[in-house]
């Protein structure tokens, strides 16, 4: 199944599973660089893995790449499907090309980069994650998003920051519309310092943080206020 080949470890998808493939990537002697190649658009590769290995996955992949990382670095070498780095906690998830819906959705820890575009509901209910999408972003991101960081480079579809809690987002580009309770922050020292850190780790040296704006939760829709007690 597998074979080392310039100091990588190359498993095939043509001549194996996606079953056989995750075990291998999970076991605890897995070490070092993988290569994963023909992927072609298959499900829940290279997930739920624990060991700072590196995976390079030559091509497209379809839903759940990457999800439930801890520790790991993947390169994913095409587009990836709906719900990449899904759950992540720990670890790194780079995406060439485009993201479909909900990257790092629910994700905890860790850093994710889109090189491309990213679909609707990117970085719904995010919990701590790091996502830098270097082009735009669809409706809906950062969706009841509690804590982390969502830096768009592009452009922002409608509802951004809808329900927000306590992520901050940072958009370069125009935003359609904000979402509930998402507002327009100052962008302070600490903001600017923390993002071009951010881009710096995303390898984006093109834009400087300065050139971003920043939105964060008003805070009206998740706090009891007393004059309201009758409704609950």
């Amino acid at each position: 199944m597998s074979a080392t080949l310039s100091n990588h470890q190359a498993i095939d998808l043509r001549e194996t599973t996606i079953r056989k493939l995750n075990a291998t990537l999970q076991s605890e002697d897995a070490t070092g660089t993988w290569l994963v190649s023909h992927p072609e658009g298959r499900h829940s590769i290279a997930v739920g893995l624990t060991a700072p290995i590196d995976v390079i996955i030559d091509g497209q992949v379809g839903y759940y790449a990457g999800g439930m990382n801890q520790h790991a670095n993947l390169v994913i070498r095409g587009n990836a499907g709906p719900g990449v780095a899904e759950n992540m906690m720990s670890g790194a998830v780079r995406v060439e090309g485009n993201a479909s819906m909900a990257a790092g959705a629910t994700a905890h820890g860790g850093l994710l980069v889109i090189k491309g575009d990213a679909g609707a509901r990117c970085g719904i209910s995010m919990k701590g994650v790091n996502i830098v999408v270097r082009g735009s972003v669809g409706h809906m991101s950062a969706f009841m998003a509690q804590s982390g960081n969502l830096v768009v480079c592009g452009d922002a579809g409608d509802a951004l920051g809808d329900s927000l809690y306590e992520a901050r987002i940072f958009v370069r580009g125009t935003v359609k519309s904000l979402g509930a309770d998402c507002e327009e922050k100052e962008m302070t020292g600490e903001d600017l310092q923390l993002l071009q850190g951010l881009l710096k780790e995303a390898g984006i040296t093109e834009y400087s943080a300065e050139s971003f704006r920043r939105y964060g939760s008003a805070r009206r829709l998740y706090n009891f206020h007393v004059d309201n007690a009758a409704a609950y």
